[in-house]
């Protein structure tokens, strides 16, 4: 009966603020009840008062556990609630103290202090992290703008989630070439291949678990750990890497947004060093697959050498354009034409239009350029057992446009860092030495295995690549490096970007080094700087 009577009386109620709506043009407003609202929807960016008030109240709510109010103050309470509830109830954080920055405009910065808990172990955490506000679409309201990082700044993918218990894998104790530690703290770039490299060889190395605090990824990624609370005991894990190369390349990369490079022993294929300076966290130094530009071009000048096609001396004219079935290639503004160019001429230059003639030469196919990147560098074949995730590069045949493309590194080729470092490492030797970052004796796994080059053919690519590094496209960025040095630039356009990426190789004595930096422009302005300073530290 009373509950009867309640019904009538909020249906009364409702009737009558639509029929108040019909006459005076309130809206209704409340998610737990209704009320009127006769102030205009406000739009434009949130007022720095309206900033303090909404992060005051999230700041607030969040402190409290109150998970749905904190939820609400953001622009997707859907999204946002059960990562706040996983913060307090599968990583058992608690007394939560948030201390807000300086903000600039609607961005906030803050330090967030907590307890980790977990049956009865407690460790306290600190870290760094930042939200935006912004005007609700449909409300009009001052929201936090939601994003995972609000609540840590490592939930970057989606489905990234917060976890305290017994670690999935054992512990390691990842070491470099001298015996010396590498840690994420140390090295921060490292903080996705240590936690392959524990997943994969934490038993084989004798570690056990502990208790740990760990980002949670969807898939086969390892976890993240953020927190200890109860150490396992860590496995030794010897690695190719060295330190002092590894502190080098994490240096350059930082100079550089969305960069990556690696460094490789070309006398050997141990990786000495890997970096990445990205916002996603993706190991693109190894795992990236992107259009390597002109770097390309060392594989296309061993395919033309190889084939008897050309010498390093013979003729290879640099017009400012060439045409392949209606499509019009040129080369890099400001370059001068030159019809009289050798091929030296035109490789230190990067001269794309030289290229194009020369690879439509007998007896050229279709498929020559992918037979020598898998038959002597050892390129393309998914193959490659470095010890952790790795892409070895695409190469495939291809017809018309897309063949001339392929031999300017655009098209349908694609590379990562590592690829590209291996190419250069074998350009110096003649010899291909699959790249690994744990040696082949801890589990005894098959290496990639290719012929190699002619030693007439790493001859003329050393003097070429040489020519580049001390006259041509690559001489500013390797300038003051002495020894034997040798380069060679790359830029390549992506469609959607205003700037192309930059890419860059280079060796000096026996190391390899390979940088792409994204939308860096020319291949010697953002890539050439990371390479060169890679290879000053040495192995």
């Amino acid at each position: 009966m009373r509950n009867g009577a309640k019904t009538a009386i909020v249906g009364g109620v409702f009737a009558a603020m639509i029929g108040g709506a019909a006459f005076g043009g309130y809206t209704l407003v409340d998610e737990l009840g209704y009320g009127f609202e006769d102030e205009p929807k406000k739009s434009g960016p949130p007022s720095a008062a309206e900033v303090r008030a909404v992060t005051g109240e999230f700041f607030a709510a969040w402190e409290k556990g109150d998970t749905g109010s904190a939820a609400r103050a953001t622009n997707n309470a859907g999204e946002a609630r059960p990562v706040l509830i996983g913060f307090k109830d599968a990583a058992g954080l608690v007394d939560v103290r948030i201390t807000p920055g300086t903000p600039r405009g609607t961005t906030v910065p803050y330090r967030v202090r907590a307890t980790v808990t977990h049956h009865g172990l407690r460790k306290p955490v600190a870290y760094s992290t930042r939200l935006t506000v912004v005007r609700g679409v449909t409300t009009g309201r001052a929201l936090v703008d939601w994003k995972p990082t609000v609540v840590h700044p490592e939930l970057k993918r989606k489905d990234d989630t917060l976890v305290t218990g017994t670690a999935r894998t054992p512990a390691v104790k990842a070491v470099d070439r001298n015996g010396r530690e590498l840690t994420r703290e140390d090295h921060p770039s490292l903080a996705p291949v240590l936690g392959q490299l524990r997943a994969a060889y934490g038993e084989r190395v004798g570690g056990t678990p502990g208790v740990e605090l760990v980002v949670r990824h969807a898939g086969e990624v390892p976890d993240t750990p953020l927190v200890t609370l109860s150490e396992g005991r860590p496995g030794l894990l010897r690695t190719t890497l060295s330190a002092r190369v590894q502190r080098a390349a994490e240096r350059a990369v930082q100079r550089y947004p969305e960069s990556s490079v690696v460094a490789v022993r070309p006398s050997t294929g141990e990786v000495l060093a890997t970096a990445n300076h990205r916002r996603d966290g993706f190991d693109a130094a190894f795992q990236g697959q992107l259009a390597p530009g002109s770097t390309m071009k060392v594989v296309t000048a061993a395919t033309l050498i190889e084939n008897g096609v050309v010498t390093a001396d013979g003729p290879a004219p640099c017009p400012a354009t060439t045409v392949r079935q209606g499509q019009t290639f040129g080369n890099i503004t400001g370059m001068t034409p030159d019809p009289g160019a050798d091929f030296q001429n035109s490789f230190q230059r990067s001269c794309n239009t030289a290229f194009i003639d020369l690879v439509d030469e007998q007896p050229i196919d279709d498929a020559s350029l992918t037979r020598t990147a898998e038959d002597k560098f050892g390129l393309g074949r998914d193959n490659w057992r470095t010890g952790i995730a790795s892409f070895d590069g695409k190469v495939p045949p291809s017809s018309g446009p897309d063949r001339a493309a392929n031999a300017i590194g655009q098209g349908r080729v694609q590379m990562s860092p590592l690829a590209m470092a291996s190419v250069t490492a074998t350009a110096m030797t003649g010899e291909f030495r699959q790249p690994h970052l744990v040696p082949q004796s801890l589990d005894g796994r098959e290496f990639a295995t290719a012929e190699g080059l002619a030693p007439t053919t790493v001859v003329q690519l050393r003097r070429m690549m040489a020519a580049t590094a001390t006259v041509g496209t690559g001489a500013k960025a390797m300038a003051g490096l002495d020894g034997d040095i040798g380069a060679k630039t790359g830029s390549a356009e992506v469609g959607g970007q205003a700037k192309a990426n930059s890419w860059f190789v280079g060796y000096r004595g026996d190391v390899a080094v390979a940088a792409v930096a994204e939308r860096g422009g020319r291949g010697g302005d953002s890539a050439g700087p990371i390479v060169a300073e890679v290879l000053r530290s040495r192995g």
